[in-house]
């Protein structure tokens, strides 16, 4: 009987993690409108934008907690939140590379990591693995990430607020960078360990 609640439980769908995941892909266009808006002739709209980025932080540390403390951890959970995690990553990273906020070389950094992982997962799959799961260092470079963002945002303007945004949006990008690499080239030792198991034990 065990096996079985374990499995349903795991094949949900409409569950209130997987709930908020969704609610966070639904908002990665919404964000990417706002914060290019004004480059299309729009009024300058960082304050939604911002309002998204908060909304979208708050449900990812909030569908882990609940998925866990519930127990609704489903398969497709497990896709849709790092799935979210990379959409707000890449989408920022358009919006604030096309304003000039960040810099082509550190959106260059970033998306470079990105391919890497995803030769990681082209590798894996060919050898029958699934992706590899999320780990405690990419949740940790995500979260830089996600403060550094909004914080390089609030930066491009003028006053104390906006020149203590860009001190502190930057040392998180740093940090989050950093961590995105470091976690990334431990997915790398891991899919070599893997294919390297199964070249041995054919």
């Amino acid at each position: 009987m065990e096996v079985q609640e374990t499995r349903v439980q795991t094949d949900r769908v409409l569950t209130i993690p997987n709930i908020l995941s969704m609610a966070r892909l639904v908002g990665v266009p919404v964000f990417l409108w706002l914060i290019l808006w004004p480059e299309f002739g729009g009024p300058k709209s960082d304050g939604w934008a911002l309002l998204v980025l908060m909304l979208s932080g708050i449900s990812d540390y909030l569908d882990g907690k609940l998925a866990r403390r519930w127990n609704q951890i489903s398969s497709l959970g497990r896709l849709l939140d790092p799935a979210a995690d990379r959409l707000y990553i890449l989408s920022t990273l358009v919006g604030l590379t096309w304003r000039e906020i960040l810099p082509l070389w550190l959106t260059t950094v970033l998306l470079a990591r990105e391919l890497v992982l995803l030769v990681m997962v082209g590798i894996l799959r060919r050898h029958g693995y699934p992706p590899p799961q999320v780990n405690f260092l990419g949740k940790a470079a995500t979260f830089n990430l996600m403060y550094a963002f909004p914080l390089l945002l609030l930066s491009d303007g003028s006053g104390w607020i906006a020149s203590l945004a860009a001190i502190f949006g930057w040392a998180f990008a740093g940090w989050g960078t950093t961590l995105y690499w470091w976690a990334g080239i431990l997915y790398v030792v891991q899919v070599r360990r893997l294919v390297r198991a199964d070249a041995m034990a054919d």
